[in-house]
């Protein structure tokens, strides 16, 4: 028998072997004997992990033997004879600043936490998420406390918590703002909600936002239409709304700095191009609360025009199967408000398509699709796609409703419920066959 035709017993002979092949193969593995052998393991390589020139997050733990591994077997997601031990979050401790307030697309307020710079896993850290006020007020995070920060899953700095210890008496207690920190408009909070809100539709900090929004992938898919060109925008006073987009001229976009003539032109095609999305996409961008890509693909499936939809009241709204009562209320009240009406008379005008003919006698008419795991030769968005030109939906999570789940590379928890609920699951192949 030669070197290549070896049946292996174990892992580690593989690796061996991998590594006598000459392939790279890390040089920190060991094969231990039990349990005690595997946590000795695990803190020594914890303590070397700020010497190495990579980053790692843990380690895996793999039982040996194939035939072992063979009789643990393993589930949908993961092996049942391997598992991950992660190390404790990197934290490092700091000054606490300041509170900062931060207005979104639907108006509301985040506090972000203002540090004294400092490093945490090799990474200067000087803002970090808090969340909500009722986080601020739950952790009892003071402006000026000494707090320990962490990046959450190694990445996303967050603060863990105050260090009380170190208090001088001089910390302040961050006040929920009662007006916009931008606008100054009166905030509001609604019954059960934790959020705080600007009301305030023409919020410079919302409107910035909601352009963003409106010019992103899933929804008007606006090509070189980034947060620093929104900015600059903005700051010279060529946009107040999203039709605004559709009156800039070249000699506008020439007067932004970094912009020459080709890259003018090539961002002047793509807001021009974008008077030619579909409906679903036009109602994702409008930036209605409570209504993402699914919602806005039933109303798209459900009308054949924003005039027709804007016509819905909340109980008719209700009615969709699908579309949840929060989502109901939103759709109303956004065409309730005059603002908005003459947003959508101002697109109109402009051309932007806001009706579709519908095409009868779609193969996927009305069928609802869920993706899980990775797909090996199409894009997520490609595949949605072909979903939408055969009339089908595309939906984020599973449930009774659903009529196909597709399943690819390393699926995740909607397999496991869509076995429970007896959904129909179909490969990558089968999907195509569908679409196709």
């Amino acid at each position: 028998m030669s070197d290549t035709d070896k049946d292996f017993s174990t892992h580690f002979e593989a690796i061996n072997a991998l590594k006598e092949a000459g392939f790279r193969v890390n040089p920190l593995i060991e094969k231990v004997d039990d349990i005690e052998g595997v946590i000795k393991y695990c803190k020594r390589l914890e303590k070397k992990r700020e010497t190495l020139d990579y980053e790692i997050d843990g380690a895996v733990i793999k039982v040996n033997s194939y035939e072992q591994q063979k009789r643990l077997g393993e589930t949908s997601k993961n092996p049942r004879w391997a598992i991950s031990y992660k190390f404790a979050a990197k934290q490092s401790t700091t000054r606490l600043n300041d509170i900062a307030v931060q207005v979104g697309r639907t108006g509301t307020l985040t506090p972000v936490a203002i540090l004294e710079p400092v490093e945490v896993g090799g990474v200067t850290v000087s803002r970090a998420t808090l969340h909500n006020f009722d986080e601020v007020k739950r952790k009892g995070i003071l402006i000026g406390d000494w707090v320990l920060v962490e990046r959450s899953g190694d990445v996303i700095p967050q603060v863990v918590k105050s260090i009380v210890e170190k208090r001088s008496g001089k910390e302040i207690k961050k006040i929920i703002p009662k007006k916009c920190p931008i606008c100054k408009t009166d905030v509001v909070r609604d019954e059960g909600e934790v959020a705080v809100r600007c009301p305030n539709k023409f919020c410079p900090a919302r409107l910035k936002w909601r352009i963003r929004y409106y010019a992103s992938r899933d929804a008007m898919d606006i090509d070189h239409l980034g947060e620093s060109t929104i900015d600059k925008l903005l700051d010279e006073k060529l946009i107040d709304n999203i039709a605004d987009l559709y009156f800039l001229k070249k000699e506008d976009i020439l007067k932004l700095e970094g912009f020459k003539e080709k890259s003018a032109k090539n961002l002047l095609d793509s807001i021009e191009n974008s008077k030619k999305q579909d409906l679903s996409r036009l109602i994702y961008g409008l930036g209605i609360r409570h209504v993402g890509k699914y919602a806005s693909q039933l109303l798209a499936s459900k009308y054949s025009s924003i005039d027709e939809l804007s016509k819905a009241d909340e109980e008719e709204l209700k009615e969709i199967d699908g579309l949840g009562d929060k989502s109901a209320e939103a759709i109303a009240t956004f065409f309730a408000t005059e603002e908005n009406i003459k947003l959508i008379e101002r697109l109109k005008d402009i051309g932007v398509k806001t009706k579709e003919i519908k095409k009868e006698g779609l193969p996927l008419q009305g069928k609802k699709f869920v993706f899980t795991g990775g797909l090996s030769t199409l894009s997520r968005p490609e595949a949605s796609d072909l979903i939408k030109q055969k009339g089908g939906i595309v939906a984020s999570s599973v449930g009774k409703d659903i009529d196909y789940v597709i399943l690819g590379d390393k699926p995740g928890s909607k397999y496991e419920k869509a076995k429970k609920l007896k959904l129909a699951i179909i490969n990558e192949d089968e999907f195509k066959k569908l679409v196709t």
